[in-house]
């Protein structure tokens, strides 16, 4: 916190700036381009404004020589007698023909800010050039100097006008030397020369955005292939990165590689250490559950109902365990339409008694971001619930969502299940009914997979008559 209003600007100026350049979800090469492309819009204008000042600034330059020479031709061609003042003639054709666009004129200051015309060129025919407003007293504090300004000549040409008061020998009072010519072509080459130089740097402009997006595109062109190898890891299309890159990302791409073998390995001790548990547990239930079996009494028929309890939670939290550490490894996938293949052609076998058909549609290219193991007990519990349940019919539908994800609908038409007891369909343990075979865990266990890859599922009614799976499961491409 700072102590004055100051400080708080200059604190925050810098807070803005690394926001604008950190904001998320802006494009680097959009950036580089509009910051390079502003910078040379400013230098370019710039640049024009100065050319073009420049040259104009240099043309009046030139007519204020010109004016200078004619003005000292004056004051060498003019006589102060004491009758008043007298001037030879100048032998410059333009001063002697009417109107021509070049005049000079020879006065006295009259006290009250204007200036009285005691001669004038004969191209004047009579008029006289114009003084404006403060001209007096500017030739009083340039004493000897010229002064120049822009008028207008008796016929409404643009003039350029030069003005000097100087003192004459024979004359107390000084004398007002005015010169001046038509600027109209001046005027036109400035205009020429502004037109063709912002043409010209129009052009230039042009050409420098569009060099500079080639060389955003081109120098960026590394991190955009670094981009969709990434992309390619984390959709399972890749293992690793194996392109090499310029030296100043290529850390990058070798630190990505390190955090990926990292990962590869955390999971495989996850795997490991879910094995070991799963084998030291599952040894000394089985022996309790044997033990208890060749018994008889109240306390052998608690041992073996706690240690089936205790036997179908450890199998629980070890499928959870193996399917979140399966779905944390990047690079697995596996073609969903392999999957329905073989699982639809086992069990229209094992329901052949009861005549099942099964028609599965899924896109060749689909794949599922995760281990084949997996996607075989999701889609074959829900694929032997919808045999059980049907009469006839199964039908099964794959296909991506462009969002990373796919939907798989299983449907049946079969006597379906109400709404309100759709939710507790999908509890652990939990059967509709107790007359149909199974334990009840089918479609818990598909829960469970499913939210461990970060999926969900939806039980809904089919227009088959019976009842609609909906499950969403990450997607890979093939």
């Amino acid at each position: 916190m700072t102590d004055t209003a100051g400080g708080e600007e200059t604190a925050a100026a810098p807070r803005s700036w690394g926001r604008w350049i950190g904001r998320p979800g802006h494009s680097l090469t959009r950036r580089l381009i509009w910051l390079a492309s502003a910078w040379i819009i400013v230098a370019l204008l710039l640049a024009g404004w100065a050319l073009t000042s420049q040259y104009q600034e240099s043309a009046l330059r030139r007519l204020g020589f010109v004016l200078g020479d004619t003005i000292d031709d004056v004051v060498l061609a003019t006589t102060v007698t004491p009758e008043g003042v007298t001037v030879a003639e100048i032998k410059d054709s333009r001063t002697l023909r009417p109107l021509s666009g070049k005049y000079w004129a020879i006065g006295e200051l009259d006290g009250q800010g204007g200036v009285q015309v005691l001669a004038r060129s004969p191209s004047l025919v009579g008029e006289d050039l114009e003084v404006p407003p403060g001209l007096a007293h500017r030739l009083e504090s340039a004493f000897g100097e010229t002064i120049s300004y822009n008028d207008i000549d008796p016929i409404g040409r643009p003039l350029r006008v030069a003005a000097s008061l100087k003192s004459m020998p024979g004359r107390e009072a000084p004398l007002v030397l005015m010169a001046g010519i038509n600027r109209s072509d001046i005027d036109t080459d400035t205009r020429q020369f502004a037109t063709f130089t912002w043409t010209a740097l129009l052009i230039l402009g042009l050409g420098l955005v569009v060099a500079v997006f080639l060389q955003v595109q081109i120098g960026l062109r590394p991190l955009f292939g670094l981009r969709n190898e990434i992309s390619d890891v984390r959709k399972g299309k890749a293992a690793r990165i194996v392109h090499s890159y310029p030296v100043e990302i290529q850390p990058l791409a070798e630190q990505v590689n390190r955090l990926l073998d990292h990962n590869q390995e955390t999971v495989e001790r996850q795997r490991t250490h879910v094995g070991n548990l799963a084998h030291a547990l599952k040894t000394p239930l089985s022996v309790m559950l044997a033990e208890a079996g060749t018994q008889q009494g109240p306390l052998p028929d608690m041992v073996r109902k706690q240690t089936e309890v205790m036997k179908a939670q450890v199998d629980h939290h070890l499928r959870r365990a193996r399917a979140a550490a399966r779905a944390q490894l990047l690079g697995e996938r596996t073609p969903i339409a392999e999957v329905l293949d073989e699982m639809a052609v086992m069990l229209e076998r094992v329901f052949e008694w009861k005549t099942v058909e099964i028609d599965w549609r899924a896109p060749d290219d689909l794949g599922f971001r995760g281990e084949r193991q997996d996607l075989q007990e999701i889609l074959g519990n829900l694929m032997e619930n919808a045999c059980k349940w049907s009469k006839r019919r199964v039908r099964i539908s794959a296909g991506a969502t462009g969002l990373g994800q796919m939907v798989v609908v299983v449907e049946d038409d079969g006597p379906g299940l109400p709404e309100d007891q759709r939710e507790a369909a999908l509890q652990r343990g939990m059967r509709m009914d107790e007359t149909t075979p199974g334990s009840g865990l089918g479609l818990s266990i598909v829960v469970e997979l499913t939210r461990a890859y970060g999926g969900k599922i939806t039980l809904a009614d089919s227009d088959m008559g019976g009842l609609k799976v909906l499950l969403e499961l990450p997607t890979a491409e093939i």
